[in-house]
């Protein structure tokens, strides 16, 4: 069963008692009190599988008021992992940003069984697509036009490489949109599914997109990398695809990546082993139609 398939009332009641909810290599146990985190969840997560309640779960999940007077008087919220809370509460209306923040976090800290990279990772014709991205490179709105166009999501957040053979492993969750980013890619597909606006966070305005259909049935099938494509958005900029010399990939890379020296040596070999058998290229835009031609030429 999806989360989709569930009424509204039994999905708020579900996510109050605990929902296991299925994302790639992960089982989340996600609970909320808060209906717009439910009405959020339903929204963006509607085509994920409901994991079953008995066994194990990789991360226990909560996000609730906190208690006291700001339960009610500008109101906050907190995130809990397993009983803690490891960041400071925010205002209310930012809950279901905090939760999708804390979801990645929880990989991110923890799932230090793979090689973790801070990139998207796109899949067309058998060849995946990794895009490292620094603050406004213009990553995520390159993904959500990928993603819209047919391309299979992976993620676009977090690359998870496995340590045994180098495979990327799909974690498709809802695309992070932030500030003008949101406007250009409503524009871009009418059909774009979003959840809600949370304005003034520290990111600025954010507002997540729904994953397709495709990325989400296809969570089980893993990729191999065949192009690392470090992207970069300017305006009036024309589109340029052009080699990136290996030695400096892996120097971007490996500053991209959040358990490179907790793994030591196996950090290493994995990131060297990664740049070897993919393409390099840096890649400036301005335009997207011209940079989804220019992706489509890549992959042919």
């Amino acid at each position: 069963m999806t989360l989709g398939a569930l009424g509204p009332d039994e999905c708020r009641a579900r996510l109050a008692r605990g929902l296991t909810l299925d994302v790639g290599p992960f089982r989340y146990r996600v609970q909320t009190g808060l209906p717009s985190v439910a009405e959020n969840l339903a929204t963006l997560y509607g085509d994920f599988p409901i994991g079953d309640d008995a066994g194990l779960r990789d991360f226990h999940v909560r996000v609730d008021p906190v208690t006291g007077v700001r339960r009610y008087w500008r109101a906050q919220v907190n995130f809990w992992f397993d009983g803690w809370t490891p960041f400071r509460p925010l205002q209310a209306d930012h809950a279901f940003a905090m939760l999708e923040w804390g979801m990645n976090w929880c990989v991110a800290a923890h799932a230090h069984h793979y090689l973790l990279l801070h990139a998207a990772v796109l899949e067309r014709n058998g060849r995946c697509v990794i895009l490292p991205g620094d603050p406004g490179a213009g990553k995520s709105t390159l993904t959500a036009a990928l993603m819209l166009s047919g391309w299979r999501l992976l993620s676009d957040e977090l690359t998870v490489i496995d340590r045994d053979d180098g495979s990327l492993l799909p974690l498709a969750r809802p695309v992070s949109l932030k500030n003008q980013s949101i406007d250009v890619i409503r524009a871009f597909d009418e059909r774009a599914v979003f959840g809600t606006l949370a304005a003034d966070t520290h990111k600025g305005s954010v507002c997540h997109l729904r994953p397709t259909p495709l990325s989400v049935a296809r969570a089980g099938e893993r990729g191999q990398a065949a192009h690392i494509v470090f992207p970069r958005w300017r305006a009036g900029a024309p589109t340029r695809l052009l080699p990136r010399p290996k030695a400096d990939a892996f120097m971007h890379v490996a500053t991209h990546a959040f358990n490179y020296s907790l793994l030591g040596r196996l950090g290493f070999e994995m990131t060297a082993a990664l740049i070897d058998r993919c393409d390099c290229w840096d890649f400036g835009y301005s335009q997207l139609p011209e940079a989804l031609r220019r992706f489509e030429e890549l992959v042919a």
